[in-house]
């Protein structure tokens, strides 16, 4: 595969173009360039399901544009593809041919299974989730997978979408307590055929622009402290509450809400009641956005069939940012050797047996691969800059609370940076996970010390036990006079976190 592909994606409210880049062969696919056009083909196909001229012609003057943006980014690898309305057009055949004849394009029509598929497969590789429902609500069809173990079980295509059911039931800018009862009868009636979609009691999963809103929505209502919408979760009481409180507003307070688009203001609210209906059935324990959709989920396939098996998400991801601020890979492996070395010593202490886990282990090792890396803006403020980045960073793989507590550990600097940093966050943990991260950032502390002059100076650490105090004997094959050094004026973190006493006993050939 080219290291630059883009990927056209005509669906029936939107149409969008997005262009993405491999800095690096193993490393994943970067978004470089994303452009949306409010076309609404779904207004131009008519009760005879013919999309008019008028419509194709809004098509080709897109793909147009679209055209221009791939020569300026030298991008020959296109994939097009197009949804609901197009499939249901009875002039489909004319429709591919007048793109091929006017724009070059091979237009593919994906069918309802090829749709739903690539939802999913956009989850699965951007998610860690085992088990769930994906809803994708699109302007013309919602599409809706079950998995389980990570593998496809059941898909549906249903036959609405966020616009058409807009445009079938609803004559004003917002639905009147009528239209939503009938949008909800019909809703209902789509469903109950379905009876796998009842009782999973698993996360609902939304993609698409309609559930990115919503998660857009809230997190400007409750003025949330992270950027980034991917994994952002909700629970089924939150949901309610939002869709409540905005039915209550006019249609003009609608377009001026934060975080919501104001091309779908008139689409958000049949979009609640269908995610309701769903959460509602399902009975499903929280609604979950995934950013990744239809478009990463042609990319990662197309990735599939030409690459061998990637590594786990969270470790794809801990090689991005690697690459992405530059980071000695070879002093990366050190710091995470050393740290591995200390926390395998502590655990054999009877203080603390037991205490880590091996989530704790995984959290140390990725923290120790990007341990300050704040540091390629600013050498001063290395701390801080580290805290910011990697909380406002998508992680694949991480919840928001896993990237926060990442971010916490892999930028610690001590307890009172640390109340800093977590203070917008505090109600997400326990006070023993706080101590525990901090213990954590600690360890770190002192395997930064112990290759301060990046040489990988440190072979292997012992700790033994002796009249009360934690003695460290460390190993080293070169002089560590300025490791020893460093290690004196960085231990008491760890003694802090441990409340032992530690003695550095440093040796060489």
């Amino acid at each position: 595969m080219e290291n630059k592909v883009g990927i056209i994606d005509i669906g029936s409210n939107t149409m969008r173009l997005v262009i993405y880049f491999q800095p690096q062969k193993g490393l994943p696919f970067k978004e470089v360039e994303n452009i949306k056009m409010g076309a609404r083909l779904r207004t131009y196909l008519n009760a005879e399901k013919i999309v008019s001229n008028e419509g194709i012609s809004i098509l080709i003057d897109t793909l147009h544009s679209f055209q221009l943006l791939l020569h300026h980014y030298d991008v020959t690898n296109v994939t097009c593809v197009a949804t609901a309305t197009i499939r249901q057009a009875k002039n489909r055949e004319d429709i591919l041919h007048i793109v091929q004849e006017k724009t070059g394009f091979t237009l593919t029509l994906l069918d309802e299974y090829e749709e739903a598929f690539y939802g999913y497969a956009a989850v699965i590789h951007s998610t860690d989730i085992k088990e769930g429902i994906t809803v994708d609500m699109g302007g013309g069809s919602t599409e809706i997978t079950y998995f389980r173990n990570r593998k496809l079980v059941e898909h549906c295509s249903l036959p609405f979408g966020s616009l058409s059911l807009r445009l079938d039931f609803v004559k004003g800018s917002i639905p009147t307590e009528e239209e939503y009862e009938q949008i909800r009868q019909y809703v209902h009636a789509q469903l109950k055929d379905i009876p796998w979609i009842f009782n999973k009691k698993v996360p609902l999963i939304g993609i698409g622009g309609s559930a990115r809103n919503f998660g857009q929505l809230h997190q400007h209502l409750i003025d949330y402290p992270l950027a980034g919408i991917h994994q952002y979760e909700m629970n089924v009481s939150t949901v309610q509450e939002v869709q409540e409180k905005l039915k209550t507003l006019t249609f003009s307070s609608l377009q001026k809400l934060e975080g919501l688009s104001k091309e779908r203001a008139d689409t958000i609210l049949p979009s609640l009641e269908v995610f309701g209906l769903l959460l509602a059935s399902s009975k499903s324990n929280k609604f979950v956005i995934s950013k990744k959709g239809l478009r990463e989920g042609i990319l990662y396939n197309k990735i599939e069939e030409e690459n061998s098996p990637s590594p786990s998400l969270v470790d794809m991801s801990m090689q991005e940012i690697m690459y992405d601020f530059h980071i000695n890979s070879d002093n990366s492996r050190q710091m995470t050797k050393i740290a591995r070395l200390i926390l395998e010593q502590m655990n054999k202490m009877k203080e603390i047996e037991g205490i880590i886990t091996d989530k704790d282990v995984k959290l140390l090792e990725h923290a120790a691969c990007i341990f300050h890396l704040g540091k390629y803006l600013n050498e001063e403020s290395s701390s801080h800059h580290t805290f910011y980045l990697l909380s406002n960073r998508s992680i694949l793989g991480l919840s928001h609370q896993e990237r926060v507590k990442l971010s916490l550990v892999a930028s610690y600097k001590g307890k009172r940076t640390f109340r800093q940093y977590i203070e917008p966050f505090k109600d997400w943990y326990t006070q023993e996970e706080q101590k525990k991260m901090c213990l954590l950032g600690s360890i770190l502390k002192v395997a930064q010390s112990l290759n301060i002059t990046k040489r990988n100076v440190v072979n292997d650490i012992k700790f033994s036990f002796k009249n009360g105090d934690w003695i460290m004997d460390i190993q080293c094959h070169d002089d560590y006079k300025p490791e020893e050094y460093r290690m004196e004026k960085q231990k008491k973190h760890l003694e802090k976190s441990l409340k032992v006493s530690l003695i550095p006993n440093f040796s060489a050939p």
